[in-house]
């Protein structure tokens, strides 16, 4: 291959890094770009993109890693196991769930065959650089007083770099563009605990670290 195609070679493959973000303005508009995305590998396997879900001018988004199976195939974010847990926590945190928009740094699930099982796989680095548009434009249309990032791929994908969930959680944290941020697990690492106390204790800190986020947004 002469140099002058290699060249173009390597253009082509850098050009969709580059490729401007759809222009929507509405959820609806949003919801169909994002069914329409082909911008990394893994809409190849999964049953169907999974938006984000709730009102379109919510108080409080939640973001979470990615759908995992149920979610694949009901294509609706937060309704399996670890969903229900968060809307547990919710209640019990005292926040309106109609207030709350749920969506996730990747929307395509990703996972590892295992016979008739679909084991969840942990988005990399690339993936979740080639969704975050998605989830600048759902942050950009709903305008939330407060994001919750809901483990260490959303933070990743918020802060757009690796960051320390221990080092930030329990603190309000402003975003470069003036978004406000608080970071705490993810409702899925509860149910990996096979410790019971272990697990009680850390869904309290887990409670508490919603309530934190509602009294946010009361004192607002």
């Amino acid at each position: 291959m002469s140099k002058a195609m290699r060249g173009k070679s390597a253009s082509n493959r850098l050009a969709p890094e580059k490729e401007p973000a759809p222009h929507v303005k509405t959820l609806k508009d949003l919801i169909a770009a994002e069914h329409a995305c082909r911008r990394c590998p893994l809409y190849r396997d999964a049953t169907q993109v999974v938006p984000g879900e709730g009102p379109g001018h919510a108080t409080m988004m939640m973001v979470g890693e990615q759908p995992g199976d149920q979610e694949d195939i009901a294509g609706h974010p937060f309704v399996g196991p670890a969903g229900r847990m968060l809307d547990r926590a919710i209640v019990e945190a005292g926040i309106d769930r109609g207030r709350v928009f749920v969506t996730n740094a990747v929307k395509p699930f990703k996972f590892e065959p295992r016979g008739k099982r679909r084991l969840h796989k942990r988005p990399n680095a690339y993936e979740i650089e080639r969704c975050r548009w998605w989830l600048d434009l759902e942050r950009a249309i709903v305008k939330p007083s407060l994001i919750v990032a809901l483990g260490a791929t959303a933070a990743r994908s918020l802060y757009g770099r690796t960051v320390t969930i221990n080092k930030l959680r329990g603190t309000l944290q402003t975003l470069e563009d003036g978004a406000r941020v608080l970071v705490t697990m993810h409702p899925s690492s509860l149910l990996r605990s096979r410790d019971d106390a272990d697990r009680r204790a850390k869904y309290r800190d887990f409670v508490a670290d919603l309530e934190l986020a509602a009294r946010i947004l009361e004192s607002r």
